[in-house]
């Protein structure tokens, strides 16, 4: 700086007085030709809010903490993966596409302590505890001076060709999922802790000017950004803001605060000039009130709104309308904001009075930014030029508020939005088979999964399944959206399946606190609501009481539905809960050939340090027709029984013509099974839902056993029903 070199310089040819002769006519080169005011020179607010990628952009120098969106520096093209699901009847197969990419972002040009929260697109990635809520590789450089260049940018650029950008602090984000944000990098925004204290205005000026610019005072910012196309931009919008003034100190340039010491001038050394004769002593002269600013409004970020900008305004009644505009890129709490803009308020209404005051050669230490009392002249004074003219010394001399910025009452910061920083947490999921659904015929089996999480910052996983036994795995995409789901605290007794069971009741613990059920009136329910998977029973619930939280008790009741009445009388505590409904289920077809066997699922999310698996026995019941109902044995006149029932279909559940229910098969046909004490003794099939078991067979069968069980199954495509069973007596 001019100031610096000519204070030098002038110390060298001329002593005390010529360094200081050497600074005043420094100050006018910096202020008039180094320094020369631009049409931008300092950081803005709108510097840190948009990321960006454009070669040659500013890379902010970070003190304290602050948010930033930072530089993307290098990226990798987007990397695609397919999967594919679907297919069957209705339902055509689907290719899904996920995408990801791997880039590095510039956070500040200094180095930094670490990274808290990160934002993409406005919502939370990364929460204060470290845990992202979309899966991506991730880790940071800090900018030492001993920085390696990064792995994965060096693997594929090549290590020649891969700095190490010592000095900068940058975050690399490896493999970052891209189906939340549009297939597209999202705009990130991080919270930057570059010195987890508040920092010193002093020292922020000292490292930003090399040791150039300097102090000590006690004002400290809890974070600062700085940007622009200058230093002296940056320091001067701390300086206007805070405020402060810059005085010279031989070797550098100090910061001085409002309520920097006094110096008294008496009054008998006032009224030198110029080759020692004497002049007036002084003048007083005052500006318009219209020349000062009637408000000041300081921009300027909010730390208790998750560093959203905020705004503060200092009015003054009268005639000013002239507005100054202020923008500090710096995390302040509203109530530094409001003392920083009435500081500047009222400094702009003091400063409209100058007085001019002569003094000898002895005073030519007396340098700008200085603050002075004279005898007899009410105040204090800020010293804003001092020419030496023929050994004398003119100070003119604006009016000083004095005192040091007291923080105002509490101000209103606004009310905050933050994004709720729930953690991921690990993924419980549930994979069953049941009965179609839809009104649809099922042409292959089909797998349902349903997953979620202990906690409700639960999002989703990555699915996979394996027909192997895990030998190998299959890429199924990602899980569906969370399902509500839990456990059953106690045990449903066995209820009626023809008609409301208003007398059993089942207490729920769901998996967290974020999750809900709702009563749902009788239409409702007629209507498919409140389906949910209890054990192995389909039921759905017209009541939900809420019992504690995240607990319910659930109350008339409708069991056994779409043929899951076998499973009516086999409850027991702490069996499966799943609210079934479509958008929170993935669907697996997989071949008929698996029926009888065991199909593998595996789930894998962000919060999961082990992928979660659940083995599930594929038995056919997505694809097998319901038991039939109302078996009977009628007796015969030559001691024989005539056996009927009536068969149900998986396609038509609703009955909406009030005939018959249409057969949903290739064919009608049933398989008889005769048990004695547990033991096949016959099987046999009829084409018809009635079957003759004459006396002679009875007794071949019962073998002198009192009693015989009759199973009847409907033979389907894929698999036969569940059987009904009946017992008849032998004897």
């Amino acid at each position: 700086m001019a100031t610096l070199v000519l204070t030098a310089v002038g110390t060298i040819f001329g002593g005390p007085m010529g360094a200081a002769i050497g600074a005043m006519i420094g100050q006018q080169i910096d202020q008039n030709v180094l320094f020369k005011p631009k049409n931008r020179q300092g950081p803005r607010l709108g510097d840190l809010a948009v990321q960006t990628s454009s070669y040659g952009s500013p890379i902010p120098v970070l003190f304290g903490t602050m948010r930033v969106a930072g530089t993307v520096i290098w990226a990798t093209d987007l990397r695609e993966e397919r999967t594919r699901s679907g297919g069957g009847k209705g339902r055509p197969k689907a290719t899904n596409y996920s995408y990801s990419a791997s880039f590095a972002v510039a956070l500040s040009a200094r180095a930094i302590i670490g990274v808290r929260r990160i934002w993409a697109d406005g919502k939370l990635l990364r929460g204060a505890g470290g845990d992202f809520k979309t899966a991506t590789g991730f880790r940071v450089h800090a900018g030492g001076e001993g920085q390696a260049a990064d792995p994965l940018i060096a693997a594929a650029e090549g290590i020649g060709g891969t700095p190490a950008y010592r000095g900068m602090a940058y975050a690399v984000f490896e493999d970052f999922q891209l189906a939340d944000y549009g297939n597209r990098i999202p705009s990130l925004t991080f919270e930057v802790e570059a010195d987890p204290a508040p920092v010193p205005i002093s020292t922020i000026a000292d490292v930003l000017s090399d040791g150039a610019v300097g102090g000590t005072l006690s004002r400290r910012l809890g974070g600062y950004a700085a940007s622009g196309d200058s230093v002296r931009g940056a320091i001067e919008t701390l300086a206007r803001a805070a405020p402060l003034s810059l005085s010279d100190a031989g070797d550098r340039l100090e910061l001085v605060a409002e309520d920097a010491p006094v110096l008294t001038i008496a009054a008998s050394e006032l009224g030198a000039a110029a080759g020692g004769a004497g002049a007036a002593a002084r003048d007083e002269r005052s500006t318009s009130t219209l020349v000062a600013p009637g408000e000041i409004a300081l921009s300027y970020y909010e730390p208790a709104r998750d560093y959203q900008a905020g705004l503060h305004r200092a009015r003054r009644p009268g005639n000013g309308r002239r507005v100054e505009r202020i923008e500090l890129p710096a995390a302040l709490d509203a109530g530094e904001a409001k003392a920083m803009a009435e500081a500047n308020l009222a400094r702009g209404l003091t400063g409209r009075v100058q007085r001019t005051a002569r003094l000898s050669w002895r005073h030519l230490g007396i340098a700008p930014s200085q603050i002075v009392a004279i005898d007899g002249v009410p105040g204090l004074w800020r010293v804003a030029e001092a020419e030496v003219e023929r050994m004398a010394v003119a100070l003119t001399l604006v009016r000083h508020r004095g005192g040091s910025i007291t923080l105002m009452p509490p101000a209103e910061p606004g009310r905050p939005a933050p994004q709720p920083d729930l953690i991921h947490g690990p993924t419980v999921i549930q994979a069953f088979e049941l009965p179609e659904l839809g009104e649809a015929l099922a042409s292959a089996p089909r797998i349902m999964t349903a997953a979620a999480g202990s906690s409700a910052g639960w999002r989703g996983a990555a699915l996979a399944v394996s027909h192997d036994a895990g030998f190998s795995w299959e890429d199924r995409g990602s899980t569906a959206a969370p399902a509500t789901m839990g456990a059953a605290v106690t045990a449903l007794a066995p209820g009626d399946t023809l008609c409301f069971d208003d007398i059993g009741a089942v207490e729920i613990a769901l998996l967290n606190s974020g999750m809900q059920l709702a009563d749902a009136d009788d239409a409702r329910l007629t209507a498919g609501a409140n389906l949910a998977l209890l054990g192995n029973e389909l039921i759905q619930f017209g009541s939900a009481e809420p019992i504690g939280v995240g607990r319910y008790r659930l109350r008339r009741l409708l069991r056994g539905r779409r043929g899951t009445e076998f499973a009516v009388a086999d409850h027991s505590p702490g069996e499966r809960f799943i609210l079934i409904e479509p958008q929170t289920l993935a669907m697996i077809d997989i071949p008929a050939s698996m029926i009888g066997g065991e199909m593998l699922t595996m789930a894998s999310g962000v919060g999961d340090d082990v992928a979660v698996q659940r083995a599930v026995p594929i038995i056919g019941s997505s694809v097998r027709p319901p038991s039939p109902v109302a078996l009977d044995a009628i007796p015969d006149s030559d001691g024989g029984y005539r056996l009927t029932w009536i068969r149900r279909s998986r396609l038509g559940w609703r009955w909406v013509d009030s005939i018959d229910a249409p057969l949903g098969e290739e064919k009608e046909l049933y398989r008889i099974t005769v048990l004695r004490g547990g033991a096949v003794v016959r099987v046999t099939e009829s084409e018809v839902s009635e079957f003759d078991y004459p006396a002679a067979a009875i007794a071949a069968d019962s073998a002198g056993e009192s009693a015989v069980t009759i199973l009847v199954a409907q033979v389907g495509a894929f698999a036969p029903s569940c059987p009904a069973a009946i017992v008849i007596p032998t004897d």
